[in-house]
C-alpha cells in the first residue's frame, strides 16, 4: 500500500489497515501554473528523472524554460519530502508484488499519473490506483497506467477534490509521519 502525500496518506492508512497491508509513502509532487499553483500542469515522482507535462501547461502560458525551472523546483522538494517521510528507509520491493497507490481524490491526475509511470517501472505484478473520488475523464485517461482504478465516486460536476470531503483540511507532515509509524496491519 503506497500513500501519495499527504492527503493520500489518511486514505491509504485506512485502506491498509482494512486490507492488513504495510504501508508506505511514495512521493509525487504537482507542478503547479504561476500564480494558481493547485492547477497541475505538469509533475515529477520520485525513482524517475521524467518530468511529465500537461497539455494545460502551453494554455497556462508555461513554456519549455520556465519549465524546467519549475520542475527543478518541483524535484528538490520531492527529494526533500522522501527524506521528511521516509528518513532514509528504502523503497520496499515492488517487483512482481501488487502495488495499491492510493491518494485522496483526483482532479488533474497529475501527480498520480507521473507516480503510475516511476512505479511502472519496478514491474509490479499489478499496479491499481484507488481514490475515493476523481474527475472521471481523469479516470479514463489514468485506466491506461494502471491495471485498475478503483474510484468510489465520478461527480458529473467535478470541480475540486476538496469540495467531496466535510473535512479538508491540510494534512501536516506530523500526521503522515505518525500514520507512517503506526502498524496498519492491526486493529
Amino acid at each position: 500500500m503506497l500513500g501519495l502525500p499527504r492527503g493520500g496518506i489518511p486514505v491509504a492508512a485506512e485502506v491498509a489497515r482494512a486490507l492488513r497491508a504495510p504501508l508506505e509513502v511514495f512521493v509525487s509532487r504537482k507542478i503547479g501554473a504561476p500564480g494558481h499553483e493547485e492547477f497541475g500542469i505538469g509533475a515529477v515522482a520520485e525513482d524517475s528523472e521524467e518530468v511529465l507535462v500537461s497539455e494545460s501547461a502551453q494554455r497556462a502560458g508555461v513554456g519549455p524554460e520556465q519549465m524546467q525551472a519549475l520542475a527543478a523546483r518541483a524535484s528538490r522538494e520531492l527529494r526533500t519530502r522522501v527524506e521528511t517521510y521516509r528518513r532514509g528507509r528504502e523503497l520496499p520491493e515492488l517487483t512482481g508484488r501488487t502495488v495499491i497507490l492510493v491518494d485522496d481524490g483526483l482532479a488533474t491526475g497529475i501527480t498520480a499519473e507521473a507516480a503510475l509511470r516511476s512505479l511502472r517501472r519496478h514491474e509490479p505484478q499489478r499496479l491499481l490506483l484507488a481514490t475515493p473520488v476523481c474527475a472521471a475523464g481523469t479516470r479514463n485517461r489514468l485506466r491506461s497506467l494502471a491495471d485498475e482504478v478503483i474510484c468510489l465516486g465520478t461527480p458529473r460536476n467535478f470541480l475540486a477534490v476538496g469540495h467531496w470531503y466535510d473535512n479538508f483540511d491540510q494534512t501536516s507532515d506530523q500526521e503522515v509521519l505518525d500514520l507512517l509509524a503506526g502498524d496498519t496491519r492491526e486493529g
